[in-house]
Formats: C-alpha cells, structure tokens, sequence
C-alpha cells in the first residue's frame, strides 16, 4: 500500500483525489519522501527540516514512515554518530563513534596512537585505497541459498576466515581489554591473535574466548624474557606463536605525537620511560624478571633468531610482518609454519606498499607449501573475498574492530565481526563461491 494511504482518519480518502489541490499535495510528499531517502540528505539539521515538513502535510503516517525511509534516523544521536552498535550500516560507522568515546574521556593520545601511520600516513591509507585496483568477478544462475564460509587451519575450524589481529594496549579502549574481543570473537568463532602487551592475560583470553587463541610475540632482547614468554604462551595452550618483524628500525607515528600534544593528563603512571616501569605491567609479563631488557621489539633479531625461537616453540611458528617473495622463501628454509603478510597497518614504514599489493608475490614464493594470512586496511566483505582470491588463507582485521570496543565494548566488537562475516556471505554469493575452496583466481581481475 502506498505511504498517502496508509493513515488514519485525517488523511483524504481517495474520493478528495479529483480536486486540484489534491494532487498537489501528493506532488509534495513524494518530492519530500525522494529528498529524504536521499544520501544527499546527511545531516541531521537537514534530516530534522524534511522531517517537519512531512509531519505538517496531511498524514501523520507520513512523518513516522520517515524514520523506515531513512533507515532509523531516531538511531543516530544529533551529532549524526550512532548511539548503539546495531545501528552500525557497516564498520566505518564505528570510527567516529570510537573517537567521540575516546576524547570525551579526555584522551586525544589515545585516540593518536589508534589512527597513526608512520610519517604521512601514506601507507596506512594506502592499504585500504588498494583494494580498490581489483575487481570481483561475479557468476550468475547459481543457487546460492547455503554457503559454507568456514575454513580449516593447523587443524582448526574457523566459522569465518575473518581473524582478529593483534592490538597492543586495549584496556586504553575499554577495561576488559583483549578479554572482551576475546568473548566477541569466540562466540562467533572467529581466531585472535593476542597481542604480547595487551592487559589481558593469554590465559584469560583463551578463557574468554573458548579456545586457545593465538599469541603475537615481542621477544624483547633478552632471551630469558622470550622463552620465557614462549612457555607462558604455550602453557595456557596457545597453539601459534606469531612473531613480528617489522618493527626493527623504529617508528615516526607523527599522528600520536600530534595528539599528545593536545593531552593534558598525567599519564606517568602508564608511561614512565624505561622498560620495567612502562611494559612490564602488562598481563603477560607479570612475575618475569625484565630488569635486563632494554627493547621490548629485538631490534637485533636476524634469520638466526628465528632458527632458535623455531627450537623452543612446540607449535606452529608464524612470521608477521613479511612484505617480499625473497623473504617468503627464506621464511620457508628457516622452518616457519606460516606468514602473516603485514606492515603493522602502515605503522611499520612509509614504504607505500600496500599489504594486498604485495600478497601475490608471497602466495607465489611459497607455493602452497605453507599457509599465507594478510591483514592491513581490511573493511568490507569484498575486501576479504579479493584477498582470498588472491591466495590468501585468512583475512585480519585491526582497527575496524577497535572502533568497535572503543564505542560500545564487547558488543561492538560483536557488530563488526556481524557485519563483516554478512558482506563476505553476500559477496560469496554473488561469486558463485559457495565455500572457500571455491574462491579463486578466477574472482579477481584488475580494475585498470
């Protein structure tokens, strides 16, 4: 039934139609019903005046249908930023909602250190704008009514190949930290890749989450600390240590700096200088001797390193931060389990490689011999789809799922993953890819 006809006892009935200032009258609310399903129409002061005109023609109804039209506009708070994470139309929606979480707690730092790249940001941004060179291939006629997006890795099932990468610090976020992206990622059976120097413990995230997570390690430059951290890992069943890499030459997070600028806190209690009064009073370091660690990412690590890290690991050894073919390869001799293709989310180095762009590479100097995960600038479904059709095992996502915790805790957290895990399904559809397996080369073509 048509909106005009849908009101009680003020409307007209059809029977006032044939006068001429009836048609009219539909005229207009058709013209403001159009403005106001329009996504030209985006801020609520705008949104509010199409609102009252609607309201002041004959029709009640029709001002309460405008809420149906613009998608519950009553859900956004009057700065246009969602006011519950089921509100949310896709991830990047959580962004500013995070960012007003977080300033009105009087921390710009914080909110710095979430946004910086290294420099000008260049690779950051461009590993999300690269995805954008690809295209998806789509198939049509095929019944797509069951799809399987579940995988199988180091003899685990994921119900998604969406991971949750490591963060540091998300008790900065939100108290519970990596235990609530833990409970939001296990409940639906998505792995995470805890973060050395989060709060949370690995033994309480693997707690919350179900089953064991995966443990992203700084080894620091002491080995004590490192096999230390290693037993602590293993011991709490943690079947993956991922060791990063590519923070040996240091950092200029220009963003974070800026932002510190504007923090007028007393954060000494977090952030006195020197290792044992910064670090150490994370979760995982709790009762290991770090008196003598001078560096908490191994500036001086080498390929020999990873032969003896690869010594006393009992599981799957994974490298992060792998960018080239050569390096791959060498990856492969040295008797890692897996790669991580990554630059920390462009805060690694200004190089301008963006982690998609690179990934075929990788796939191809391991031929399969070894699974190849990628993460960085991940925010949409098909994102996830042409990473996948590029040879990728698994897809991490890091900010978007930040956003989440920043702005409403575990349940953001929650809606991200939902509504990432529903543009993949889509999209998987619309490829004619009714499982992973399915998902391949063929998916993806240039889109220059």
């Amino acid at each position: 039934m048509e909106p005009e006809h849908m009101a009680g006892t003020h409307d007209p009935g059809p029977s006032q139609l044939d006068g001429l200032f009836e048609p009219k009258m539909i005229v207009r609310r058709r013209l403001l019903k159009f403005l106001a399903a329009s996504p030209l129409v985006a801020t609520p002061t705008v949104a509010s005046a199409i609102a009252s005109l609607l309201a002041s023609a004959p029709g009640q109804a029709l001002a309460q249908n405008y809420d149906v039209l613009r998608g519950s506009r009553r859900a956004l708070g009057p700065d246009g930023i969602i006011t519950a994470p089921g509100d949310a139309l896709n991830v990047f929606e959580f962004e500013p909602a995070a960012k007003k979480a977080v300033l009105s707690q009087d921390a710009p730092a914080h909110w710095g250190y979430l946004e910086s790249g290294v420099d000008g940001d260049v690779t950051r941004d461009a590993n999300h704008t690269a995805y954008q060179r690809y295209s998806l291939r789509v198939k049509r006629l095929i019944d797509a009514r069951k799809v399987d997006a579940s995988i199988k890795i180091f003899g685990e099932t994921w119900g998604s190949p969406i991971f949750i990468c490591p963060v540091s610090s998300l008790g900065a976020y939100d108290p519970e930290a990596g235990v609530a992206v833990a409970r939001a990622a296990g409940k639906r059976k998505h792995q995470m890749i805890l973060s050395t120097v989060d709060n949370a413990s690995i033994a309480d995230a693997n707690k919350a989450h179900g089953s064991p997570a995966w443990f992203q390690l700084y080894p620091t430059d002491d080995w004590v600390v490192t096999q230390a951290l290693v037993n602590r890992a293993e011991a709490s069943g943690t079947p993956v240590i991922v060791l990063t890499v590519d923070r040996q030459g240091g950092r200029n997070t220009e963003d974070l700096f800026r932002a510190r600028r504007l923090d007028e806190r007393d954060c000494t209690a977090c952030h006195t200088p020197g290792f044992t009064n910064d670090v150490s009073r994370k979760a995982n370091f709790f009762d290991i001797d770090v008196s003598k660690v001078t560096n908490l990412y191994g500036t001086g690590m080498t390929w020999e390193f990873v032969d003896r890290l690869r010594g006393i690991v009992k599981g799957k050894l994974l490298l992060k931060g792998i960018m080239t073919g050569d390096d791959a390869s060498r990856a492969l001799s040295h008797g890692v389990d897996g790669i991580l293709v990554s630059n920390h989310g462009g805060r690694a180095e200004e190089s301008g490689q963006a982690t998609i762009g690179v990934l075929a590479e990788v796939v191809g100097a391991v031929d399969g011999r070894i699974p190849v995960l990628v993460d960085g600038g991940v925010r949409r479904g098909t994102d996830v789809l042409k990473a996948l059709a590029l040879g990728a095992t698994a897809v991490g996502i890091g900010r978007p799922y930040v956003w989440g915790l920043a702005s409403f805790g575990e349940a953001g957290v929650d809606r991200v993953l939902e509504i990432l895990d529903a543009e993949f399904v889509t999209i998987m559809r619309q490829a004619g890819a009714l499982n992973i397996k399915e998902i391949t080369r063929g998916n993806v073509t240039s889109a220059l």
